[in-house]
């Protein structure tokens, strides 16, 4: 019996989210990035996830990004621009991960099913609806690598990025703002507060203000959500997943199935090489990625 299409869509991207966010954390995208010219790791980061959208300004970022304040935004875009254009942060972003890639797969960089996963991936990522989804549409519109290891890399940034623009769609349908999400996610989930404080400029009196914020609405109660807001909380990931599955529709079980089988030691070897934090702001815990399943 195949696994229903938006459970895959859940697990492949905690296999796939992997190969990602060594992008803002392995030391050849972040070299990278900085040899290209820009100034400091936000500068980098914003530079690097926004340049498949072009010399953009901080508004469109804060608005596709969510969750980060605008003041933060607007310390590196546009100013980024000046230092180096798009096409170099592309170009850094993508021969830094996959290089950093390439390393820490080992021998599995050179296996055949890295081919399979990049072009099962690929597929997925080539079908998958553009509507309503800007930052996943402005990186399709890149080229497709052709070395297989940078092909998963690209793969795994537009399928991750799909369903970013979905689970943002999720939560502005159920009235959390970029800010409050991460308020939710630390109630849900029990994340440390001080993962966002560093990560996303969470001081006390904002986090105070929204956690209040949520209490009037009724979905906190004591320390942990409510009961209305765990099931709003819940509905949120469950849509997020529904959108998400859009993009596997054109994968039949078996290539599913295959697909998880040759992602699993690949994530395996990234989680292994400890440069991703355990626990990040976007909700995935790679302790449960690296699981035996």
């Amino acid at each position: 019996m195949s696994t229903p299409l938006p459970a895959f869509a859940r697990q492949v991207w905690s296999l796939l989210e992997p190969l990602h966010a060594l992008t803002y954390f392995s030391p050849e995208p972040l070299q990278a990035l900085k040899t290209a010219g820009y100034r400091g790791f936000w500068m980098g980061y914003f530079a690097g996830r926004a340049a498949p959208l072009g010399p953009v300004g901080p508004e469109i970022v804060q608005a596709l990004f969510y969750n980060f304040t605008i003041d933060r935004v607007a310390k590196a875009l546009p100013s980024a621009w000046d230092f180096a254009p798009p096409a170099a942060a592309l170009a850094a972003r993508e021969q830094g991960a996959t290089a950093a890639l390439r390393r820490q797969f080992g021998e599995l960089a050179d296996h055949p099913d890295l081919a399979t996963a990049a072009e099962l991936a690929s597929r997925a990522a080539a079908v998958a609806p553009l509507e309503g989804r800007a930052l996943f549409a402005a990186n399709r519109a890149l080229p497709e690598p052709t070395d297989p290891v940078a092909r998963l890399w690209h793969a795994a940034t537009l399928l991750r990025e799909h369903r970013g623009d979905g689970h943002i769609a999720a939560l502005v349908a159920a009235g959390v703002g970029g800010r409050e999400s991460h308020v939710l996610q630390a109630l849900a989930h029990g994340t440390a507060r001080d993962i966002y404080t560093v990560s996303r400029d969470y001081g006390t009196e904002e986090w105070d203000n929204r956690l209040n914020g949520l209490r009037d609405k009724g979905w906190v109660d004591g320390d942990g959500l409510s009961e209305t807001g765990a099931r709003i909380k819940d509905e949120i990931e469950a849509r997020t997943d529904d959108l998400a599955a859009s993009a596997y529709d054109t994968l039949t079980p078996a290539e599913r199935n295959e697909l998880v089988r040759v992602l699993r030691p690949l994530t395996h070897a990234v989680i292994a090489a400890g440069e991703i934090p355990p626990v990040t702001p976007i909700g995935l815990d790679l302790r449960e990625a690296a699981a035996p399943n």
